[in-house]
């Protein structure tokens, strides 16, 4: 049985350098929950961080069971945004929201991911099971980069990116921020951590 892996079968996408390079996302397909506060505090980010992780397993297992096809699960992933557009410079973490999530192949189909979500509220109960939900996404023209290091060491290069890169190439930013967390913070030194930073553009005026 071969096994998909996104990020060797959408390298473009789950891989980046530590240099900004355009890169034209595709509507993919994700389990997705939302949140408020601190990712470092708030119970909530723990909770769908569990809630996400534990339905996406339970949809693996029943996808190799009722389909034949066997996939590794994704990274996870977070679209950030503030109503307060001061709050990340600031650092003001209990004022960000959030959208976590995690790709799904495109096999995965809602009636898939419905029983997956109730075999993990069977099994395991997660907290935050009600968040979760199943999307598309289109994120279209953007831009990354590779981040390595500690995620509050973030902000040099999102400047350089809203500051620089999109206005010399005549790009403006659109929709939100987004994270994808290549390494797992429990195991990694956090100088070692690595995380794609990618923003949504378009042409200014556009």
């Amino acid at each position: 049985m071969r096994n998909y892996d996104v990020k060797k079968d959408r390298r473009e996408l789950y891989t980046a350098t530590r240099s900004f390079e355009p890169v034209d996302v595709p509507a993919l397909t994700f389990l997705r929950a939302d949140g408020a506060g601190s990712p470092n505090t708030a119970p909530l980010y723990r909770d769908v961080v569990q809630a996400l992780y534990t339905t996406a397993y339970a949809v693996r297992a029943l996808a190799v069971e009722q389909l034949g096809r066997k996939h590794t699960v994704g990274p996870l992933e977070g679209l950030w945004w503030s109503e307060d557009l001061g709050a990340f410079a600031a650092r003001d973490e209990d004022a960000w929201q959030w959208r976590l999530m995690i790709v799904q192949p495109e096999w995965i189909t809602r009636d898939l991911f419905e029983a997956g979500l109730a075999r993990a509220v069977a099994k395991k109960a997660p907290a935050a099971a009600g968040r979760v939900r199943f999307e598309e996404f289109h994120e279209g023209p953007s831009v990354q980069i590779l981040h390595v290091g500690p995620y509050d060491e973030e902000g040099p290069t999102l400047a350089r990116l809203h500051e620089e890169y999109l206005p010399d190439h005549g790009l403006r930013p659109r929709g939100t921020h987004h994270e994808i967390y290549l390494s797992d913070p429990r195991r990694t030194d956090p100088a070692r951590l690595r995380t794609i930073l990618r923003q949504p553009g378009g042409p200014v005026g556009g």
